[in-house]
């Protein structure tokens, strides 16, 4: 996923933490906000320590941006994203990952296609 997809600056997650419409299930909690002016939608992640050590914090955000990517194609192109991971997520597959991203972005109706 190229960083142009991505949200690096403070300031832009306190932007979407602050309007945000928010979603969770078990192992992810999704913020997300419209922004009509944007040529695609841009991703940010959150994984805490209480995941594990760093290694495994960089394998969960490994697994999430590839699910995502998996994705890109259904998402709406006019959004941001922020995907918090949640403890639960750690040791899980890489299949259950895009599972559970799939469930909880469908819950927020920003996914309308079929399982994959």
């Amino acid at each position: 996923m190229r960083k142009t997809f991505r949200i690096k600056k403070p300031a832009d997650f306190q932007i979407v933490f602050n309007k945000h419409q928010s979603v969770a299930n078990k192992y992810f909690i999704v913020y997300h906000i419209d922004k009509p002016e944007q040529k695609h939608f841009r991703l940010g992640l959150s994984v805490s320590k209480k995941v594990g050590k760093a290694h495994d914090r960089v394998w969960v955000k490994r697994r999430i941006r590839q699910s995502i990517l998996e994705l890109k194609s259904d998402l709406p192109h006019d959004i941001d994203l922020l995907v918090i991971a949640r403890p639960a997520v750690a040791k899980q597959s890489q299949k259950f990952i895009k599972e559970q991203i799939i469930h909880v972005l469908k819950l927020a109706d920003i996914l309308k296609v079929e399982d994959k």
